[in-house]
């Protein structure tokens, strides 16, 4: 009997004749630090975020920062879930057998891999599109992209990614025990079947597509912000799509870095027909990268934000001496306020209108 196809069995046979030994107390200590960090680092970002969506109440910023906000809110139960059941496995020595007799808790395992794997990286291509419309279809963005739309589209992506990672449930396929005894997913040892091969593909196809979008809208949106700023038009209200441009290439990188070892090591598994000669090691190392994605994702938002980055800028500045010519600018523009105080003062009929905030700031 196919052990794909009996889902009280499924994986075991891997457990009787494993090639992968990881000591228990160094990946217990990984996998708590990993899920607090994780767990700490979304939650910040959240605040930050939600803070960032009350305050700014422009669609064309508004739409992302609710993107931003799902794709931190899915990073964070990431941790939650896949991190839990993860120390479970470790706390019980990895005896599957003993408490995993139905393999519910492997399906439950594998199926948040996949989940909490794809979309992410479907929520950051998305976000890249929605900026790429908003900077190049400016109108088209403000009338069609409302944050009703935004929602729909933010479920329609969570339900995308449940139906691919519910695909072999569906068909009968149960998830496989990894050689590790640590995690579950697609059947990644002695893979002879195309349909466990197409598991594979799929998975690391939509991963790779999703990077693509992505690259491809971060560059067509970039190079618009960047003609427009070097024909010095239509300056004002675009420093915030600077700021959103560079958070959406730190996000592109950091899922380029932490994914595709994940993503090449699946594809070429399920290429490589008659079993794959990826050792269990190899697979680990990408699964632990892929999982700082989910660390590091927050990040972005936290750091990469205009007020944090002013006061970088500023410690910068003072430290390598640059805060005369900031003096050369203040007093400049103080100059520039006396005059046009002092040619609202002239003209008839306007001396009681006389704005006093900029002689306020001079004497300041």
């Amino acid at each position: 009997m196919n052990s794909s196809k009996s889902p009280g069995l499924a994986g075991f046979g891997v457990l009787k004749n494993t090639t992968c030994h990881t000591e228990k107390k160094i990946s217990v200590f990984f996998s708590i630090i990993f899920m607090t960090v994780g767990i700490l680092s979304n939650s910040l970002a959240i605040v930050i975020l939600m803070k960032a969506y009350q305050r700014f109440r422009q669609k064309s910023k508004a739409s992302f920062l609710l993107l931003a906000s799902g794709l931190v809110v899915t990073d964070l139960f990431g941790h939650l879930i896949n991190g839990a059941i993860a120390v479970f496995v470790y706390a019980s020595d990895k005896d599957w057998i003993r408490f995993n007799q139905s393999n519910i808790l492997c399906s439950v395992f594998g199926i948040c891999m996949v989940f909490f794997g794809l979309c992410p990286l479907f929520l950051g291509s998305v976000m890249a599109v929605e900026r790429c419309i908003g900077v190049t279809k400016p109108i088209f963005h403000s009338t069609k992209m409302t944050s009703r739309h935004v929602k729909m589209m933010l479920t329609m992506v969570c339900l995308f990614a449940v139906l691919i990672a519910l695909l072999p449930i569906l068909r009968f396929r149960a998830y496989q025990i990894q050689a590790s005894r640590t995690w579950c997913f697609y059947k990644t040892e002695h893979v002879e079947d195309w349909e466990d091969r197409f598991y594979l593909l799929l998975f690391s196809c939509l991963g790779f597509l999703a990077l693509a979008i992505s690259f491809l809208c971060n560059a067509v949106t970039g190079i618009t912000l960047l003609r427009v700023k070097f024909k010095s038009q239509q300056r004002q209200g675009r420093s915030h799509h600077f700021e959103m441009i560079i958070q959406l290439l730190a996000i592109m990188c950091v899922s380029c870095i932490c994914w595709s070892p994940f993503l090449v090591t699946m594809a070429r598994i399920g290429i490589n027909e008659g079993g794959s000669k990826e050792t269990c090691e190899t697979i680990l190392f990408a699964l632990r990268m892929a999982t700082w994605n989910q660390i590091l994702d927050p990040w972005v938002y936290i750091l990469l934000r205009k007020a944090v980055l002013k006061n970088l800028y500023k410690i910068t500045s003072g430290c390598c001496g640059v805060q005369v010519i900031n003096l050369h600018m203040w007093e400049l523009s103080s100059i520039k306020n006396s005059l046009k105080v002092a040619a609202i003062s002239e003209s008839p009929g306007s001396s009681k209108q006389i704005n006093l905030q900029p002689l306020t700031s001079m004497g300041q």
